[in-house]
């Protein structure tokens, strides 16, 4: 179990969670991160008291150390900051809840120093996965998945030791605020009706990638990676009702589910206690009032971007780093009213098309596939 954490990217909606289950397990909070948000960061610090903070933006960073002069906790600036709060020495567990490739490196440091690492930042695997899962299995460093998808899968490989046990892997989607509507509806929608999310609450980034089925294909190859296992065994199901997280069917044919309220302190509480489980004062899933469970196909031609991702997927190399810089760009213009919800599909596709895949790629491929796919979101957007 965790006893002292660092989060890095505190000021998010996983990591304002995980502050909230840091409370009432009465875990140390070590080291909090952000990008500019000062307000919110100045009231973290003043409640959690964390040795080290860190605003990766360094005119944000020179204003909140004067803000917190009176307190112990030291204020760095930059990314180098990251790094360094991913590998304080106090903290066992570095909750990785920063959005995109941002993440990448504090990560690989974290597992460097043998941390727990709880996972909540899919775009690490998606992009690495390959060297994030071999630096953890050299280093001995544990990844606990936050996801609420893949604590489920997690959570129901309990006890499996033999991965050939497993037929395949289902995760459940809610469909995003537009299921069941047609390609032409789809593209009608504004930047204020994708972040409309019926289930859940959480970032613009994540909840426009919901809209679109990426963050399922996003999640698809996070699967693949985090319990090595091929396309053919990750299959994706709609499910409305966010009451199942996700299942693993095994080869005797049964089928292991984790049901749960559409909350995320859940997934989080269980990576801060693993392998154990600690007292919720969150009130359970009630099976007499929940509403009846549907499942059904997601439609991968009003929601290309699933089919997108699975596309990367099945290539392999640097094709999903490609498809994950593309769409990061182009959910950013999108959220800054710069193109249409149709645009985001159509320049992951074409930076796609664009950019060269590197088979066997090393962290320096990965990251120039990044940067070119941005590139040429941004050429296009023109």
């Amino acid at each position: 179990m965790s006893k002292t954490i660092s989060i890095l990217g505190s000021t998010g909606s996983i990591g304002r969670q995980t502050l909230d289950v840091a409370q009432q397990l009465h875990l140390r909070v070590a080291a909090i991160t952000a990008h500019a948000s000062v307000g919110r960061m100045e009231e973290q610090i003043r409640q959690f008291h964390p040795a080290l903070a860190v605003l990766t933006d360094e005119a944000a960073a020179r204003d909140l150390r004067a803000r917190v002069s009176d307190t112990d906790t030291t204020v760095v600036g930059g990314f180098a900051g990251l790094i360094e709060a991913a590998t304080l020495p106090q903290a066992d567990t570095v909750v990785t809840a920063v959005v995109g490739m941002v993440g990448l490196r504090p990560t690989l440091a974290a597992i460097g120093e043998k941390k727990r690492i709880a996972l909540a930042n899919k775009e690490t695997l998606v992009c690495a996965g390959e060297l994030v899962m071999a630096a953890a299995e050299q280093a001995g460093a544990e990844i606990v998945p936050v996801d609420s998808e893949h604590s489920a899968i997690f959570q129901c490989l309990q006890g499996c030791a033999d991965r050939g046990e497993i037929r395949r892997l289902i995760l459940t989607c809610s469909g995003g605020p537009f299921y069941g509507m047609s390609y032409d509806e789809v593209g009608k929608m504004t930047k204020e009706d994708a972040l409309r999310h019926p289930n859940w609450t959480m970032g613009p980034k994540i909840t426009v990638d919901c809209a679109t089925l990426m963050n399922k294909g996003l999640e698809v190859i996070e699967a693949m990676r985090l319990y090595r296992l091929p396309l053919e065994q990750v299959s994706v199901v709609i499910h409305r009702q966010s009451i199942v997280h996700s299942l693993v069917e095994y080869r005797d044919g049964a089928v292991l589910a984790q049901l749960g309220t559409p909350d995320m302190r859940l997934p989080i509480r269980y990576a801060m206690t693993y392998p154990n489980r600690g007292e919720n004062p969150a009130e359970p899933l009630d099976l007499l009032s929940c509403p009846p469970l549907t499942f059904a196909q997601p439609d991968r031609t009003a929601f290309p971007c699933l089919r997108l991702a699975e596309e990367a997927a099945a290539q392999g190399g640097t094709a999903c780093a490609i498809l994950n810089g593309a769409n990061e760009e182009a959910v950013g213009l999108f959220l800054a009213d710069r193109i249409g919800f149709h645009d985001i599909p159509d320049l992951v596709a074409r930076a796609r098309a664009e950019v060269d895949v590197v088979t066997s790629p090393t962290l320096e491929d990965i990251l120039e596939a990044d940067r070119l796919a941005r590139e040429s979101v941004l050429r296009k957007s023109k």
